[in-house]
């Protein structure tokens, strides 16, 4: 049922791109474009009531940067909200991140946790999942959802907490873990929580998706909302100029400050042993891929740069939960192939079982933001969230979000 069901999600993306051929594929893509039409209304709506003040907003006393896009995953926001996280808590804030947690699964029973200010047990409907509070993961990557989980383990130092409410999850950061900065992965959407700052990722590949709105295309919003932006950071740069894509985003947005940045491999790692090998190691390699991505060509044509030999790649649906046998039936393929390894992403490979036989070491592909153009623009942004104090009343906080 699930192989049927990540088959039919695999189809759909090729229906939304355009890759789909035949009947079925003509008839879904009308289908889709009418339900366009009703979503534009919808967002639209939506927006409009923030903006008029009929939907309210929360304020936790502390900056809120919120992290997002247009489209619908492939920009590379994790690698950013790991870059953000990492620089302010160098600089000496406390910061949290605040993830839904997409494709993470309800946990069996509510963490427990005391009040800092009295040492009573916070209610089960109060208790969001504290992936991290600076240290270790408390929690499972199941419960944690993929990238929440890669955050936490990465970032000593960083709380993560996940709820679909971030409300109550930034209240909790604040009022329990004491972050005086908060970072909304994923929150150009996400409006019930005001925004200090929002950054919004533009990939250079495929700035604006298919540049038609969900179901029928990639968009989330139109994309004349880039006009929300407070900065523009112009992903996955591969040096070539940027020029005609800033042109047309400043139609959108003038006042936004643009930062030109690249997604950069560093090394790859062995899941299972830890151990670290340079990006030559793939050279003249033949190597297997696999991969539960929004983007993976993205990910076959880095390993390609890289001197890889890809023989295959086996493509699974975003966020897909591997399963042993998924596993083990990729194993037995590369052994059959006589693969000399095999290769993942970061945030697939914690997710990995662990193969029934590991005849082929498995690495994952550490990515790191590198900023090309607008170094001093960086800068200034971090300087501006750093001079910037919390004031925060406990009791306000259980005020407003109780």
């Amino acid at each position: 049922m699930k192989e049927s069901l990540n088959e039919l999600e695999q189809w759909g993306t090729e229906v939304i791109f355009g890759r789909a051929r035949g009947f079925r594929a003509t008839m879904m893509r009308i289908f889709l474009w009418m339900l366009s039409g009703i979503y534009r209304l919808g967002v639209a709506g939506r927006l409009r009531r923030y903006r008029k003040g009929t939907k309210d907003q929360q304020y936790l006393g502390t900056q809120v940067i919120s992290i997002g896009n247009l489209t619908v995953g492939g920009t590379g926001k994790t690698p950013m909200v790991e870059m953000f996280a990492r620089t302010l808590r160098d600089r000496g804030r406390k910061p949290a991140i605040l993830s839904r947690g997409y494709k993470s699964k309800k946990m069996d029973k509510t963490q427990e946790w005391t009040r800092k200010d009295n040492g009573l047990p916070i209610p089960a409907d109060e208790m969001p999942k504290v992936v991290s509070a600076g240290g270790e993961p408390l929690i499972k990557v199941r419960y944690a959802g993929d990238e929440p989980w890669m955050l936490a383990k990465n970032l000593p130092g960083v709380s993560v907490v996940v709820d679909k409410n971030r409300v109550k999850g930034g209240s909790f950061a604040v009022g329990e873990l004491g972050a005086d900065t908060l970072i909304l992965d994923d929150g150009l959407q996400y409006l019930d929580l005001a925004h200090s700052t929002d950054v919004v990722l533009v990939d250079q590949n495929s700035p604006f998706g298919t540049g038609q709105m969900l179901p029928r295309g990639t968009l989330r919003e139109p994309a004349k909302n880039l006009r929300r932006a407070d900065y523009i950071f112009i992903t996955k740069c591969d040096g070539s100029s940027n020029e005609k894509l800033i042109t047309k985003m400043r139609r959108y947005n003038r006042h936004a400050e643009i930062i030109e940045c690249t997604h950069g491999p560093q090394h790859l790692e062995n899941i299972f042993t830890g151990e670290q090998v340079p990006l030559e190691f793939l050279q003249k390699k033949y190597v297997a891929a696999i991969s539960g991505i929004a983007v993976p060509r993205s990910f076959e044509k880095i390993l390609n740069s890289l001197g890889a030999r890809v023989e295959f790649h086996r493509v699974f649906s975003d966020h897909h939960t591997f399963k042993q046998k998924d596993i083990d039936r990729f194993m037995n393929r590369c052994v059959r192939r006589d693969m000399e390894l095999i290769v993942t992403t970061e945030k697939d490979a914690v997710r990995f079982p662990r193969p029934t036989e590991l005849d082929v070491p498995i690495y994952f592909l550490r990515i790191e933001v590198d900023i090309l153009k607008g170094k001093d623009v960086w800068e200034r942004l971090i300087d501006r969230i750093c001079g910037e104090k919390a004031n925060v009343d406990p009791l306000l906080l259980q005020q407003m979000v109780g």
